[in-house]
């Protein structure tokens, strides 16, 4: 029997990149493509740098859905982990809009069977939730990538995909939680509405073997639908502050302020952070996420925070970099 056939979007980001590694890693069982890994053909602008021998390239860009013909010919699998995250409305509509459209009727024309679609919780918007599970509340995106990534699930959803939306993914190569939360440490030097929020979180890792073993996995592939993807429990934001302090990555805070002080101070300190940005990782936005993990049948770490012993080298020389320290 061939080995299975993965197309990978999204293979020189952050998570896309970790989806890759965990690629490498994984074995089918015997008499399942005779116990060897996927054979991966990662689609993007340019060859990822950690790329085996064995991957196979092809140079495509979603924001220009004509060179995506073709990309899923003799696919078995199709892991589209690629956004556009930037301010500008039409660039992230090329990709997260037209160019999942465009991948999705390729997808559908291969024959695919199996598709995983990465998307957000910050589809919906402001919050607090606290709690929430798929579809007990109506997304409400804020942010042009948020609001483009939700257009874009319409698509997925109508090629049969499974779609996952984490909350705060963090660990090595996260450019933007932590880093957020050093620029609001520095604006705000406190225990912000005493620490109290819970965020949902997830270690980048342990998203991808998620996302590897619903791609691969006999058995593992939970159908077409949404899912939320976060780790299981929910972690406090003074919990998150504390750990981040204990590794050198963040200063610590020993004062509460309430939280329309925090607002105040963030105003008056003109750093290039909305308030709708402070409070996605100050208040309460958490998300009922186990059941993706049970139906899969993956485990996860008992923790939401052991990502940190890893992550802290990596998170100590960003937040250094960005502060100019």
């Amino acid at each position: 029997m061939r080995p299975l056939r993965v197309v990978l979007t999204g293979a020189t980001g952050f998570i896309g990149s970790a989806v890759l590694r965990e690629l490498d890693g994984h074995r089918g069982p015997e008499g399942a493509g005779e116990g060897r890994r996927p054979l991966v053909r990662v689609v993007g602008r340019r060859r990822p740098e950690g790329a085996g021998p064995d991957h196979e390239w092809t140079r495509a860009d979603l924001a220009r859905p004509r060179t995506l013909h073709g990309v899923c010919e003799d696919a078995d699998v199709l892991l589209h982990m690629a956004a556009a995250l930037g301010p500008d409305e039409s660039a992230c509509a090329a990709v997260n809009v037209d160019g999942t459209a465009a991948l999705m009727r390729e997808a559908a024309r291969a024959g695919v069977s199996r598709i995983v679609h990465l998307s957000t919780a910050a589809v919906y918007g402001p919050g607090p939730h606290r709690g929430t599970g798929v579809d007990e509340v109506a997304p409400a995106p804020v942010s042009p990538a948020s609001r483009t990534r939700l257009a874009g699930e319409t698509y997925a959803l109508a090629a049969g995909a499974t779609v996952l939306r984490p909350g705060l993914v963090l660990g090595r190569g996260d450019r933007w939680v932590v880093p957020l939360l050093a620029q609001c440490l520095r604006a705000v030097p406190a225990r912000w509405d005493g620490g109290r929020g819970r965020v949902s979180v997830v270690a980048v890792n342990d998203l991808a073997r998620l996302v590897a073993r619903l791609g691969v996995v006999p058995g593992a592939d939970c159908g077409r639908g949404i899912w939320h993807a976060s780790h299981p429990r929910p972690v406090r934001v003074g919990e998150l502050l504390r750990t981040l302090s204990r590794h050198d990555v963040l200063p610590s805070v020993t004062a509460d302020l309430p939280w329309q002080e925090c607002l105040q101070r963030l105003r008056a300190a003109r750093i290039p952070v909305s308030e709708r940005q402070f409070a996605l990782v100050a208040t309460d936005h958490w998300y009922r996420s186990s059941e993706v993990w049970h139906v899969a049948g993956c485990a996860v770490e008992p923790s939401p925070l052991t990502w940190v012993d890893d992550a802290a080298p990596w998170y100590r020389s960003v937040v250094a970099a960005r502060s100019g320290g």
